[in-house]
């Protein structure tokens, strides 16, 4: 289980209806008598309604499937399900070259991103051309002339992000090594997701927007994260939307999409500490 069953949240909750039952039987039992034989029944059959409260508290919490935290005047939704079913814009992960090649060696077909290429997308050729010219794009390139075995040439900023198709927005998001694998440190993380914060401020218009959470797939973290696991990601990007200051009014709202295959990972019932 992922939430432990004297979870100190739980006994809280649990609490609260105890004293809120035991204060309304109180008043009750002010005008009733009990009768001495069934007075013993009585309270065997009240500790166990209060039992079965508890492992209710107790297993709804472990198998929650969604959660929403109220950040200010924005609705954060944390919850499982596909993102390409979501309304309003999608985010998809990027590299830092915004490598457009679904070959399972630059870009895996089974991720997000490869999905996002071979599914969504019906003329790469257009794409790697808005790609190239765009211009809030071309302000955040690091170095046009990369030397790469294979793959783009040109290396953008973090975070940079670009409006495809008035659907998706496209960001880079990971480091490429040598051997075109995904890698980050921690820091580069937490800068990452304080520009994005503020691309999504620039592009999303008043709509609501759904993410991924961020490097929960094949991204490698380095410098002594390499074991960070799927509910510390989710705390970080909630800590760097809250420090960000961005506002998404109502209706708009922020969903941060689960994949179903790591949803018994995460414990959507601690994310409510965030708020």
């Amino acid at each position: 289980m992922k939430v432990s069953i004297f979870d100190k949240d739980i006994l809280k909750q649990f609490s609260n209806i105890c004293a809120t039952i035991t204060a309304i039987l109180s008043a009750v039992l002010i005008f009733l008598d009990i009768p001495n034989k069934w007075r013993l029944t009585s309270g065997v059959v009240y500790v166990a309604f209060l039992c079965v409260i508890y492992i209710f508290l107790w297993r709804r919490a472990n198998i929650l499937r969604q959660v929403n935290i109220k950040i200010g005047v924005t609705t954060l939704i944390v919850k499982s399900g596909d993102i390409f079913e979501e309304d309003g814009l999608k985010a998809i992960a990027f590299n830092e070259y915004f490598d457009t090649t679904v070959d399972d060696k630059i870009i895996a077909k089974k991720s997000l991103n490869g999905q996002f290429i071979l599914n969504h997308i019906d003329d790469v050729a257009k794409l790697n051309s808005d790609i190239e010219s765009d211009d809030d794009l071309k302000n955040s390139i690091v170095e046009k002339e990369v030397k790469r075995k294979q793959g783009k040439m040109t290396q953008y900023k973090l975070g940079s992000s670009i409006l495809i198709n008035d659907e998706y927005i496209l960001t880079a998001f990971s480091r490429f090594n040598k051997n075109n694998q995904a890698e980050l440190t921690i820091q580069e993380y937490v800068n990452f997701l304080l520009t994005f914060w503020n691309e999504i401020n620039r592009l999303y218009a008043q709509r609501s927007v759904t993410v991924p959470v961020f490097g929960s797939g094949i991204t490698r973290f380095k410098n002594g994260f390499e074991d960070i696991d799927i509910n510390e990601l989710l705390r970080i990007m909630i800590w760097t939307f809250k420090v960000s200051k961005i506002k998404f009014a109502y209706p708009a709202k922020l969903t941060i999409i689960v994949h179903n295959d790591l949803l018994n990972q995460v414990n959507l019932y601690k994310l409510k500490e965030n708020e």
